[in-house]
């Protein structure tokens, strides 16, 4: 067994669990950490369950975040979903969908967990292709809080290598990370990654995020596994 261990954000969507198949292609023990942050839907986290089990993950951890008290988006607040847009609309501006602060948030759990368990590699999903107006999904942000990581870690000031924050997806179109996803084995039909499901988790299919995975499936010659509503 890889004695090399990694501790991968894991929301129960597609690009997440890519990033769990890469990391353990690259050798790494799972150690994958989802979160309850007040989002009105949680279907994705049951899917994160469903993946974690089926990736053999070895531990999965399920924090508690009340984002909610804040609220400021879509996906904590009263706010509708924005529906069928293109693509251009969708780069125009930072969508009602960003959460405040969200993966600076998630990024800092994840890297107390990884001191716990001296462990040097993060994983999180993050694009800069898709969503590129998430100001928390660019490369210049992720290096800063690697820079960040490191200052403020005891495994970052004592060891030889620090802190990584590895994001494999984030110069690749959803196109390319399917093409990924599925030549290491991953079970898309496993994933969420609807911003507004029904009540039964059945995805909306007019999301931004359910638009931009159907278009993703669709240039990588492959259709898309999970159901969507009429």
């Amino acid at each position: 067994m890889s004695s090399k261990k990694a501790v991968v954000l894991l929301s129960g969507g597609l690009d997440s669990s890519t990033c769990v198949a890469i990391a353990k292609d690259q050798g790494f023990e799972v150690y994958a950490l989802s979160f309850r942050y007040g989002q009105r839907d949680n279907h994705e986290l049951d899917a994160a369950e469903e993946i974690a089990k089926a990736m053999d993950i070895k531990r999965h951890e399920i924090i508690d975040i009340d984002l909610r008290a804040f609220g400021g988006s879509a996906l904590t607040d009263d706010i509708d979903v924005p529906k069928g847009r293109s693509e251009h609309e969708m780069e125009e501006e930072i969508p009602v969908t960003y959460v405040p602060a969200r993966n600076t948030i998630f990024l800092s759990f994840a890297l107390a967990f990884a001191e716990t368990l001296s462990c040097n590699d993060i994983f999180i999903g993050v694009n800069a292709l898709d969503y590129s107006g998430y100001p928390d999904c660019r490369p210049e942000y992720i290096a800063a809080f690697q820079d960040m990581a490191r200052l403020a870690t005891k495994i970052g000031v004592e060891g030889d290598t620090g802190v990584r924050i590895n994001t494999p997806l984030i110069d690749m179109t959803k196109a390319e990370i399917i093409k990924t996803g599925l030549e290491l084995g991953v079970d898309y039909s496993l994933t969420n990654s609807c911003y507004d499901p029904d009540e039964n988790g059945i995805a909306c299919a007019e999301c931004d995020s359910c638009l931009l995975r159907l278009k993703g499936f669709s240039e990588a010659g492959h259709s898309d596994p999970i159901a969507y509503q009429p």
